[in-house]
Protein backbone atom coordinates (compact mmCIF):
# COMPACT_ATOMS: atom_id res chain seq x y z
CA UNK A 1 0.00 0.00 0.00
CA UNK A 2 2.83 2.58 0.91
CA UNK A 3 3.90 2.49 -2.92
CA UNK A 4 1.09 4.00 -3.85
CA UNK A 5 2.32 7.43 -2.69
CA UNK A 6 5.88 9.68 -4.22
CA UNK A 7 7.04 11.89 -2.36
CA UNK A 8 8.71 14.44 -3.34
CA UNK A 9 10.33 17.61 -1.46
CA UNK A 10 10.38 21.24 -2.60
CA UNK A 11 12.39 22.41 0.23
CA UNK A 12 13.33 21.79 3.49
CA UNK A 13 9.58 21.89 5.04
CA UNK A 14 7.60 21.78 1.71
CA UNK A 15 6.58 18.58 0.30
CA UNK A 16 5.12 17.29 -2.80
CA UNK A 17 2.86 13.55 -1.78
CA UNK A 18 1.70 11.83 -5.03
CA UNK A 19 -0.43 9.41 -6.58
CA UNK A 20 1.54 8.82 -10.20
CA UNK A 21 -0.57 4.83 -10.38
CA UNK A 22 -4.38 6.43 -11.00
CA UNK A 23 -4.38 8.07 -14.14
CA UNK A 24 -4.92 11.72 -12.67
CA UNK A 25 -1.73 11.76 -11.14
CA UNK A 26 -3.06 13.79 -7.99
CA UNK A 27 -0.35 15.92 -6.30
CA UNK A 28 -0.71 17.06 -2.68
CA UNK A 29 1.12 19.50 -0.94
CA UNK A 30 2.51 19.37 2.63
CA UNK A 31 3.20 22.63 4.10
CA UNK A 32 5.29 22.64 7.35
CA UNK A 33 5.16 25.93 9.99
CA UNK A 34 6.53 26.29 12.63
CA UNK A 35 3.04 25.70 14.57
CA UNK A 36 1.29 23.78 12.36
CA UNK A 37 1.34 21.78 8.80
CA UNK A 38 -1.25 22.86 6.15
CA UNK A 39 -2.21 19.64 3.71
CA UNK A 40 -3.11 21.13 0.25
CA UNK A 41 -5.57 18.32 -1.28
CA UNK A 42 -5.10 14.75 0.66
CA UNK A 43 -5.97 12.92 -3.04
CA UNK A 44 -7.70 10.25 -3.89
CA UNK A 45 -8.69 8.24 -0.90
CA UNK A 46 -7.76 5.20 -2.01
CA UNK A 47 -4.74 4.57 0.31
CA UNK A 48 -3.87 6.31 3.97
CA UNK A 49 -2.49 9.66 3.09
CA UNK A 50 -2.00 10.03 6.75
CA UNK A 51 0.37 7.77 6.81
CA UNK A 52 2.33 9.18 4.73
CA UNK A 53 1.79 12.87 5.83
CA UNK A 54 3.07 11.70 9.55
CA UNK A 55 6.31 10.89 8.54
CA UNK A 56 6.73 14.39 7.37
CA UNK A 57 5.48 16.47 10.29
CA UNK A 58 4.73 16.14 13.66
CA UNK A 59 3.13 19.28 13.81
CA UNK A 60 -1.23 19.48 13.89
CA UNK A 61 -2.52 19.11 10.50
CA UNK A 62 -5.12 21.31 8.91
CA UNK A 63 -6.18 19.67 5.50
CA UNK A 64 -7.55 22.06 2.98
CA UNK A 65 -8.78 21.21 -0.28
CA UNK A 66 -7.91 23.38 -3.50
CA UNK A 67 -12.08 22.37 -4.24
CA UNK A 68 -14.19 19.70 -3.39
CA UNK A 69 -13.91 16.78 -6.00
CA UNK A 70 -13.35 13.31 -4.72
CA UNK A 71 -9.49 13.25 -6.05
CA UNK A 72 -9.28 16.09 -4.23
CA UNK A 73 -10.93 15.33 -0.99
CA UNK A 74 -10.53 11.22 -0.77
CA UNK A 75 -7.85 11.49 2.59
CA UNK A 76 -10.21 13.90 4.40
CA UNK A 77 -11.58 11.53 7.07
CA UNK A 78 -8.08 11.38 8.30
CA UNK A 79 -8.30 15.38 9.21
CA UNK A 80 -10.70 16.02 11.39
CA UNK A 81 -9.73 19.75 11.32
CA UNK A 82 -10.07 20.56 7.45
CA UNK A 83 -11.19 24.22 5.88
CA UNK A 84 -13.13 24.72 2.71
CA UNK A 85 -14.71 27.46 0.75
CA UNK A 86 -18.26 28.70 1.27
CA UNK A 87 -19.28 28.23 -2.09
CA UNK A 88 -19.10 24.41 -1.89
CA UNK A 89 -20.63 23.77 1.74
CA UNK A 90 -23.37 21.76 -0.55
CA UNK A 91 -20.89 19.35 -1.63
CA UNK A 92 -19.69 18.24 1.95
CA UNK A 93 -22.92 17.76 2.67
CA UNK A 94 -24.94 15.43 0.10
CA UNK A 95 -25.35 17.54 -3.07
CA UNK A 96 -22.55 16.76 -5.44
CA UNK A 97 -24.00 16.49 -8.66
CA UNK A 98 -22.51 13.30 -9.60
CA UNK A 99 -23.84 10.20 -8.30
CA UNK A 100 -21.76 7.56 -6.18
CA UNK A 101 -21.39 4.90 -9.29
CA UNK A 102 -19.97 7.78 -11.57
CA UNK A 103 -17.44 8.31 -9.24
CA UNK A 104 -16.60 4.89 -8.12
CA UNK A 105 -16.42 4.30 -12.28
CA UNK A 106 -13.60 7.42 -12.62
CA UNK A 107 -11.44 6.05 -9.45
CA UNK A 108 -10.75 2.51 -11.05
CA UNK A 109 -10.55 3.93 -14.60
CA UNK A 110 -6.93 3.49 -15.88
CA UNK A 111 -4.93 2.97 -12.56
CA UNK A 112 -3.11 -0.34 -11.12
CA UNK A 113 -5.45 -0.51 -7.72
CA UNK A 114 -3.69 -2.14 -4.60
CA UNK A 115 -4.06 -6.27 -3.92
CA UNK A 116 -7.21 -6.55 -2.64
CA UNK A 117 -8.89 -2.81 -2.98
CA UNK A 118 -12.49 -2.82 -2.91
CA UNK A 119 -14.13 0.26 -4.44
CA UNK A 120 -17.30 -0.84 -3.53
CA UNK A 121 -15.95 0.12 -0.14
CA UNK A 122 -15.36 3.77 -1.50
CA UNK A 123 -17.30 6.45 0.26
CA UNK A 124 -17.54 10.25 -1.13
CA UNK A 125 -16.57 13.08 1.85
CA UNK A 126 -18.72 14.63 3.70
CA UNK A 127 -18.62 16.40 6.22
CA UNK A 128 -18.56 19.99 8.64
CA UNK A 129 -15.35 22.35 8.26
CA UNK A 130 -13.32 24.22 10.90
CA UNK A 131 -13.58 26.96 8.86
CA UNK A 132 -15.18 28.50 6.44
CA UNK A 133 -12.94 30.07 3.62
CA UNK A 134 -13.42 33.07 1.30
CA UNK A 135 -11.06 35.37 -1.10
CA UNK A 136 -8.52 36.90 0.20
CA UNK A 137 -8.34 34.96 3.67
CA UNK A 138 -5.12 34.15 5.07
CA UNK A 139 -3.96 31.08 6.76
CA UNK A 140 -1.42 31.45 9.26
CA UNK A 141 0.88 28.31 10.12
CA UNK A 142 3.49 29.94 12.40
CA UNK A 143 6.24 31.27 10.46
CA UNK A 144 4.46 30.95 7.07
CA UNK A 145 1.39 32.90 6.10
CA UNK A 146 -0.49 31.33 3.03
CA UNK A 147 -3.50 33.37 1.57
CA UNK A 148 -6.78 32.07 -0.23
CA UNK A 149 -7.22 33.35 -3.97
CA UNK A 150 -10.93 32.47 -4.49
CA UNK A 151 -10.76 30.88 -8.81
CA UNK A 152 -13.74 29.97 -10.04
CA UNK A 153 -14.07 28.39 -13.17
CA UNK A 154 -13.41 24.20 -13.03
CA UNK A 155 -15.55 24.28 -9.90
CA UNK A 156 -17.53 27.30 -8.04
CA UNK A 157 -15.50 27.18 -4.80
CA UNK A 158 -12.38 26.57 -6.30
CA UNK A 159 -9.13 28.43 -4.44
CA UNK A 160 -5.51 28.54 -5.57
CA UNK A 161 -2.91 29.10 -2.35
CA UNK A 162 0.03 32.01 -2.98
CA UNK A 163 3.00 32.14 -0.78
CA UNK A 164 3.91 35.57 -1.39
CA UNK A 165 7.56 35.11 0.70
CA UNK A 166 8.42 32.44 -1.52
CA UNK A 167 6.50 33.01 -4.43
CA UNK A 168 4.67 29.92 -4.51
CA UNK A 169 1.27 29.06 -6.23
CA UNK A 170 -0.25 26.37 -5.81
CA UNK A 171 -2.90 26.34 -8.57
CA UNK A 172 -5.05 23.00 -8.08
CA UNK A 173 -6.76 22.12 -10.84
CA UNK A 174 -7.34 25.51 -12.76
CA UNK A 175 -3.48 25.13 -14.14
CA UNK A 176 -2.12 22.15 -15.32
CA UNK A 177 -0.51 20.82 -18.35
CA UNK A 178 -3.00 18.49 -19.90
CA UNK A 179 -6.33 19.17 -20.36
CA UNK A 180 -8.11 21.57 -18.49
CA UNK A 181 -11.76 20.69 -17.63
CA UNK A 182 -14.29 23.31 -18.47
CA UNK A 183 -17.41 21.42 -19.55
CA UNK A 184 -19.20 20.05 -16.42
CA UNK A 185 -21.99 22.36 -15.85
CA UNK A 186 -20.77 23.00 -12.57
CA UNK A 187 -17.97 24.71 -14.57
CA UNK A 188 -17.90 28.22 -15.56
CA UNK A 189 -15.72 29.07 -18.54
CA UNK A 190 -15.49 33.02 -18.41
CA UNK A 191 -15.38 32.73 -14.56
CA UNK A 192 -11.69 30.69 -15.63
CA UNK A 193 -10.64 33.63 -17.52
CA UNK A 194 -11.26 35.79 -14.86
CA UNK A 195 -8.89 33.79 -12.60
CA UNK A 196 -6.63 32.94 -14.82
CA UNK A 197 -6.33 36.91 -15.06
CA UNK A 198 -5.90 37.17 -11.19
CA UNK A 199 -3.26 34.81 -10.59
CA UNK A 200 -1.23 35.80 -14.26
CA UNK A 201 -0.80 39.22 -12.33
CA UNK A 202 1.26 37.81 -9.33
CA UNK A 203 4.74 37.65 -9.41
CA UNK A 204 5.04 33.81 -9.21
CA UNK A 205 7.99 32.05 -9.47
CA UNK A 206 7.16 28.55 -9.07
CA UNK A 207 3.62 26.99 -10.23
CA UNK A 208 2.84 23.23 -7.96
CA UNK A 209 -0.37 22.05 -9.88
CA UNK A 210 -2.96 19.74 -8.68
CA UNK A 211 -2.20 16.88 -11.71
CA UNK A 212 0.29 15.51 -13.78
CA UNK A 213 4.10 17.09 -14.54
CA UNK A 214 5.64 18.87 -12.33
CA UNK A 215 7.89 20.40 -14.96
CA UNK A 216 5.94 23.62 -15.38
CA UNK A 217 6.75 27.26 -15.16
CA UNK A 218 5.19 30.61 -14.54
CA UNK A 219 5.05 31.51 -18.14
CA UNK A 220 2.02 29.25 -18.62
CA UNK A 221 -0.02 31.53 -16.51
CA UNK A 222 0.19 34.18 -19.00
CA UNK A 223 0.36 31.43 -22.29
CA UNK A 224 -3.20 30.35 -21.11
CA UNK A 225 -4.69 33.83 -19.69
CA UNK A 226 -4.07 34.84 -23.62
CA UNK A 227 -5.52 31.64 -24.98
CA UNK A 228 -8.62 32.05 -22.87
CA UNK A 229 -8.39 35.89 -24.05
CA UNK A 230 -8.69 35.03 -27.77
CA UNK A 231 -11.67 32.27 -27.21
CA UNK A 232 -13.15 34.90 -25.77
CA UNK A 233 -12.67 37.39 -28.17
CA UNK A 234 -13.53 34.52 -30.84
CA UNK A 235 -16.98 33.81 -29.20
CA UNK A 236 -16.14 30.29 -28.42
CA UNK A 237 -15.36 31.00 -24.74
CA UNK A 238 -18.76 29.05 -23.71
CA UNK A 239 -20.19 24.93 -22.84
CA UNK A 240 -20.13 22.74 -25.84
CA UNK A 241 -17.24 25.01 -28.19
CA UNK A 242 -14.99 21.84 -28.23
CA UNK A 243 -11.48 20.75 -27.30
CA UNK A 244 -8.32 23.49 -28.10
CA UNK A 245 -4.94 22.27 -28.10
CA UNK A 246 -2.39 24.11 -27.25
CA UNK A 247 0.59 21.66 -27.55
CA UNK A 248 1.42 21.11 -23.43
CA UNK A 249 -2.08 21.69 -22.61
CA UNK A 250 -5.47 22.06 -23.97
CA UNK A 251 -9.17 22.97 -22.22
CA UNK A 252 -12.18 21.37 -23.18
CA UNK A 253 -15.33 23.67 -22.69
Amino acid sequence: MSKWFTIDQIDKDTFIISEYRHWEETHCYLINGSERSLLIDTGLGICNIYEEVKKLTDKPITAVATHIHWDHIGGHGYFPDFFAHEAELNWLNGEFPLSMEQIKGMVVDRCTLPEGYDVDNYEFFQGTPTRVLKDGDEIDIGGRCIKVLHTPGHSPGHMCFWEEARKYLFTGDLVYKDTLFAYYPSTDPQAYLDSLEKIAALPVERVFPAHHSLDIQPEILLRMQNAFRALKSEGKLHHGSGVFDYGDWAVWL
